[in-house]
């Protein structure tokens, strides 16, 4: 999230799209019911009128696949009706850029596309830039080579009629939907999205995310009091996780993983560390040596050093060419040259897409070690449907681990708030905290390598004092993330001590002298105590609901990023009464003498760009701080399926051809192309759309919850939700047992006939829609007929991130 929870109550207009928030998030929604109760319209689009649907003013049904397109049209009502926030998007954005003429589009594909390989040369979409190779930029926004035009013609494809044949959506609903949420462009108004899975689990999903990022820079509301593009997370430290590098591509603090070719630290940083000749760039990334080599002193204390690189040489390097993502180690597995696999946390048996050759690539493993809180259809796959145990050779071990309540740690929630947690009841049984059963591992681990073993360093050099009479210590933890000076130093005119906290990450650097776990989250655990733990109650001065003292918020507390960018360029809010930060500053004959910056803690305590005279200064900084150039990408150089977005059908699509353009699908997709990797694309065999999502009664597979008989009664089957006219189709009636199939398997499920599902004309034809939860396996309950809707889902997803496409698939339906 960009903003936070709490701030959603700020918003004039809400828009959940890729969410079904008020099923998924019930505790947090009520700061959507309270914009609401201040006046704000919710708008909730989805193929399926859902919780969310009802609570809505504005519903609008699409077909999964197709928001692209939806959001596209969007963009050509703005910049058509001129409802773009022009001094915004001039100063802040890049869209006063000029973009070089080696780039175009053509029929869906740009420029520097490789057929073969299919891929992009990037090289191809490059700025037009003057001798310091400082970006030339037309403020005016009317050069044909600006961004802002480039963009006008890209979108001006996506007419309301072209968008409606596309997506579903009446044309009506459409024109209410932009005309309602494009007057969150106005000054002094805001507008937020709020979005989930249903987005990002495409071929498309990182470009569904960019063409909403681009109207909100486009209506300016980024940075500002109840705006943003803010990702609900499904559980409670999904966005802790990842900040702590969950993903195989990122290490802590979304520094990058090491590849193969930086073959040093100083290739590595070298290779990472942007640089800029924009003096009015912050640049911060210029920072990435420090917040690197503090890491590395973290990893291996003393010793790290200079000698061996901060002992960046003992740690592993990926492949450049290969990737690691889930669906990649998956089809390793299945293919042999994966021999053991920790399961922490999780339940891939089920929650992976094509989760029958997730189950047949277990069966391939020396060994498996089920980390958990009880047995699931992962520890147990070998005694699954259509396993025979005699002729699976994997070992399975099972760690019992205890529930959140039963140790003490600190979650980071969506909107990037740490909060501390302590310890409840003791641990049940033979359960365990994760962090006991992390360091037991180490040290059974450390045990063996040191009497031998190949390439032995990076187990005997690494840190591994988290243990306070001799349980895991998450306070010891918590400051080792924070970070320390490790000699005595001056930094800043700021005198520290050896053995003291760090600050901030403003402190951190490259030379060896400090640590930090995470630079993100140096400033989280200080001298001045735990700032996780702090409950103050007590609001920030523009009572907008920051809290500043409740808990604490990366980046050093500041709970709304970019909030530069919610002043204008002489300092003053957009927004007079729900204003994020202010400068303040004395004025001496039209220019500010002073620095003072009021509210939250601001994103760089920088003069503004302007004096209130109007006048340019020389000592401030962009906005956008974490940007080479300082300014939001509205042109997105760095993506793997272009700058723009465009709509492309889904992998699996009930249309030969794209309405849009020539290229049927995503022309980078990640398909993944073996025995077990099957796919239909208009085959009469499965006609209709499928798609997944979750209920209020279940959580994720269902491990915490199928086993609970209050909850297993609540919801007790898998069901396909399906409309009227479907049924009659079908001769199907409510309560019904059907078979569901795909290309890659089949599962039975009760049917549910609703009028929540309607059907879609599509290019004048009709295509039928089915949603299916995706929370069931056979182990529970014990009649072993309820399976996993994942079943049915494609090996295939974003280029981007690689994350399935389990939003949009094609299935038939039959009675059984």
């Amino acid at each position: 999230m960009t903003n936070h929870w709490i701030d959603i109550r700020n918003s004039d207009c809400i828009l959940i799209m890729g969410s079904n928030a008020a099923e998924n998030h019930p505790i947090s929604f009520r700061y959507v019911t309270e914009a609401q109760l201040n006046g704000a319209t919710l708008i909730s689009v989805d193929p399926r009128f859902t919780r969310t649907s009802s609570k809505a003013d504005i519903y609008a049904s699409l077909r999964s696949g197709t928001d692209i397109a939806f959001l596209g049209g969007m963009i050509k009502y703005i910049l058509d009706n001129d409802l773009y926030s022009k001094e915004y998007v001039a100063a802040y954005t890049n869209a006063a850029f000029l973009v070089d003429k080696s780039f175009t589009f053509k029929d869906g594909l740009f420029s520097g596309y490789d057929a073969k390989t299919r891929k992009y040369d990037k090289s191809r979409w490059a700025f037009q830039t003057d001798k310091n190779g400082v970006p030339k930029m037309d403020r005016s926004l009317k050069d044909s080579r600006s961004v802002l035009q480039l963009l006008g013609k890209h979108f001006s494809r996506y007419s309301p009629d072209l968008v409606s044949k596309i997506t579903g959506t009446p044309e009506a609903d459409l024109l209410q939907i932009y005309k309602t949420y494009a007057a969150t462009g106005a000054r002094g108004k805001a507008g937020t999205i709020m979005y989930a899975m249903g987005w990002t689990q495409h071929t498309v999903g990182t470009q569904n995310i960019r063409t909403m990022s681009i109207i909100q820079l486009l209506l300016g509301n980024i940075g500002v009091a109840g705006g943003g593009v803010n990702a609900l997370r499904g559980e409670s430290n999904v966005q802790g996780s990842t900040d702590h590098c969950l993903l195989w591509h990122i290490w802590p603090g979304y520094l990058k993983t090491p590849r193969a070719s930086n073959v040093s630290l100083a290739a590595y940083n070298e290779k990472w560390t942007p640089e800029t000749s924009d003096p009015l760039s912050a640049n911060w990334w210029g920072n990435y040596p420090k917040y690197s080599v503090s890491l590395l002193k973290s990893f291996f204390g003393e010793k790290a050093n200079r000698e061996n690189d901060f002992g960046y040489e003992w740690l592993p390097k990926v492949d450049d060419a290969k990737a690691y993502s889930w669906l990649d180690m998956f089809d390793e597995m299945y293919n042999g040259t994966i021999k053991g696999f920790f399961a922490w946390g999780q339940n891939p048996a089920c929650s992976g897409s094509n989760a029958d050759k997730t189950r047949k690539a277990m069966k391939k493993l020396d060994w498996m070690v089920n980390v958990n809180l009880f047995d699931n259809e992962t520890g147990s796959f070998w005694k699954g449907p259509g396993m025979d145990p005699a002729s699976i050779k994997t070992e399975v071990f099972m760690l019992p681990a205890c529930v959140s309540v039963e140790k003490e740690g600190s979650i980071t929630n969506s909107g990037r708030w740490m909060q501390w947690r302590y310890q409840g009841p003791k641990p049940k049984g033979n359960s365990r905290p994760d962090g006991d059963i992390i360091m037991e591992l180490g040290k059974k681990i450390r045990e063996v390598y040191a009497e031998g073993g190949k390439f032995p360093e990076p187990i005997r050099n690494l840190k591994w004092d988290y243990v306070t009479d001799g349980v895991y210590d998450p306070h010891k933890v918590a400051k080792e993330i924070n970070g320390y000076f490790l000699k005595d130093v001056t930094v800043k005119d700021k005198p520290f001590k050896k053995g003291t906290l760090v600050p901030s990450f403003a402190y951190l650097q490259a030379d060896g002298s400090t640590s930090s776990g995470n630079w993100l989250y140096c400033n989280s655990y200080t001298e001045k105590g735990n700032m996780s733990a702090r409950r103050g109650q007590q609001d920030a001065p523009n009572k907008i609901g920051l809290y500043p003292e409740f808990a604490w918020c990366w980046p050093v507390n500041r709970r709304i990023i970019y909030n530069r960018a919610s002043v204008d360029p002489k300092g003053q809010p957009w927004d007079e009464k729900h204003w994020v930060v202010r400068f303040s500053g004395e004025v001496k004959d039209g220019k500010y003498v002073s620095k003072k910056w009021e509210g939250d803690v601001p994103d760089g305590g920088w003069y503004p760009l302007q004096n209130p005279d109007g006048s340019a200064r020389n000592d401030a900084k962009h906005p956008f701080i974490m940007r080479k150039h300082g300014h939001a990408q509205i042109f997105g150089p760095g993506r793997a399926d272009g700058p723009f977005p465009e709509h492309y059908e889904p992998l699996e699509s009930p249309i030969e051809k794209n309405l849009m353009n020539s290229q049927r699908m995503n022309p980078t997709a990640f398909v993944l192309s073996g025995k077990a990797d099957v796919y239909a694309t208009c085959d009469p065999k499965y006609p209709f759309v499928g798609t997944t999502y979750r209920v209020v009664e279940h959580w994720q597979t269902g491990l915490m919850t199928r086993p609970q008989p209050w909850l297993l009664e609540l919801q007790p089957q898998v069901f396909v939700e399906m409309s009227l006219e479907l049924a009659k189709l079908r001769g199907i009636k409510n309560g019904e047992r059907v078979k569901v199939s795909s290309a890659r398997g089949a599962l039975e499920c009760t049917a549910i006939v609703t009028q929540r599902f309607r059907p879609f004309k599509i290019a004048g034809s009709i295509i039928h829609q089915v949603g299916i939860p995706w929370h069931y396996g056979w182990r529970w309950p014990e009649t072993g007929t309820e399976e996993s809707a994942n079943l049915l889902t494609p090996s295939a997803g974003d280029p981007n991130t690689r994350i399935p496409e389990t939003k949009a698939f094609m299935v038939n339906v039959a009675k059984i």
